[in-house]
C-alpha cells in the first residue's frame, strides 16, 4: 500500500534548518522588495533609454540616483551594471572606421592652435567634422560643429553628398546659435571642405581664428571623433532603415536629446544645454584609463 507523507510544517523546517519563523518570513519580505526595487530601476532605465537608446550605465547611474531617492531607493554602479547584464540591457560598443577626409588638395593648411590649449569655457574652441550615415539605398553624409567646453553640437547639416555646402550650413546655424562675445577658435582636419574659400572666409568674415590638425593623427580631433561615436552608437545612427528625410528628422530628434538631455561626465553630469551656460570652469568626473596627447586628455 502507497503511503502518504505528512506534509512538513514552516515551524518544523525552520527548527530543522535552525531558523525562526521570522527569520524565514522576512527572507521572503526582503525578496519580495528587492523584485520590486529591481522592477522601478528597470521601468526609469527603459523610459530614458526611450529618448537615449544607447545611453552608457554610468550615466544612467547618475540620471537614475534623484528618481531613485523618492522611492527610497539607493543602488552602486556595480549594481547597475550586473542588474542590466542580467537583463541584457548592457551597451555594445560598435567599433567601424570610415575615411570622410580628403587632405590631399592645393588650398592652404592652416596650424594646430590647441594642441596645448587649456579649455576653460564655452565658445573658446569649436570642433568640426563630417561623419556618414548608411541609410537604405544611398549615403548620407553629417557634418557637425560642437562647443569642446560644454559639448554642446552648436550647428549641424545633413546631406547627400560631401561638398563644402554642408559644413558651411552647419557653420551658419552655429553663429546663429552663438552667445558670447569672446575670442573663438574652429579646429578641424585638413579636408578641402574646411580649406575651401567660402568656408575660410566665412570665418575670417567673423574674426575666428583658424586651426587644423598637422599629421593626420585622429587624437588631433578627438572630441569631434568622440560626438561622431556617441550620435551613431547611443542614438542608432550608424544605418537607417528609413530614407533621406525622414533620417533627417531623426537627427534633428537625436540631436536636440544630446544636447537637451544627455548628461556629461566631462560636464559635471550636466546635459550640453546647461553647461554652455555655465562660463565657469566645469569639473570632470571621469577618469583616464590611458595616456594619450594633451589635446586627447583636455576634450574626450
Amino acid at each position: 500500500m502507497k503511503r502518504n507523507h505528512p506534509r512538513l510544517g514552516i515551524g518544523l523546517l525552520c527548527r530543522l534548518l535552525g531558523k525562526t519563523r521570522h527569520a524565514y518570513y522576512d527572507h521572503l519580505w526582503r525578496k519580495d522588495n528587492t523584485i520590486i526595487k529591481e522592477d522601478i530601476v528597470l521601468q526609469l532605465v527603459h523610459e530614458f533609454r526611450s529618448s537615449l537608446p544607447k545611453l552608457g550605465t554610468r550615466k544612467l547611474h547618475h540620471m537614475l540616483e534623484p528618481l531613485l531617492k523618492e522611492h527610497n531607493i539607493a543602488i552602486g554602479r556595480d549594481y547597475l551594471f550586473d542588474l542590466l547584464q542580467d537583463h541584457k540591457l548592457l551597451i555594445r560598443q560598435r567599433r567601424r572606421k570610415v575615411i570622410t577626409t580628403n587632405s590631399r588638395h592645393w588650398m592652404k593648411k592652416y596650424s594646430n592652435l590647441v594642441r596645448d590649449l587649456k579649455i576653460t569655457r564655452p565658445e573658446q574652441v569649436w570642433v568640426s567634422d563630417i561623419t556618414y550615415i548608411r541609410m537604405v539605398n544611398q549615403w548620407g553624409y553629417l557634418s557637425l560643429i560642437t562647443d569642446a567646453c560644454s559639448r554642446k553640437i552648436m550647428g549641424w547639416c545633413f546631406r547627400p553628398d560631401m561638398e563644402a555646402k554642408g559644413c558651411i550650413e552647419a557653420l551658419e546655424m552655429a553663429f546663429k546659435n552663438r552667445i558670447y562675445n569672446e575670442p573663438l577658435i574652429h579646429h578641424s582636419d585638413r579636408g578641402s571642405q574646411y580649406c575651401s574659400k567660402n568656408y575660410v572666409g566665412m570665418l575670417i568674415k567673423n574674426n575666428v581664428a583658424i586651426s587644423m590638425t598637422e599629421n593626420g593623427d585622429p587624437y588631433e580631433n578627438a572630441l569631434a571623433e568622440r560626438i561622431n561615436g556617441i550620435l551613431k552608437a547611443e542614438f542608432n545612427l550608424y544605418n537607417s532603415q528609413a530614407g533621406f528625410e525622414q533620417t533627417k528628422l531623426l537627427i534633428q530628434k537625436s540631436i536636440n536629446a544630446y544636447n537637451q538631455l544627455r548628461p556629461h561626465s566631462s560636464c559635471d553630469f550636466l546635459t550640453p544645454d546647461k553647461a554652455h551656460l555655465r562660463e565657469e570652469q566645469l569639473p570632470k568626473r571621469w577618469k583616464n584609463y590611458r595616456k594619450t596627447f594633451n589635446f586627447d586628455k583636455q576634450l574626450v
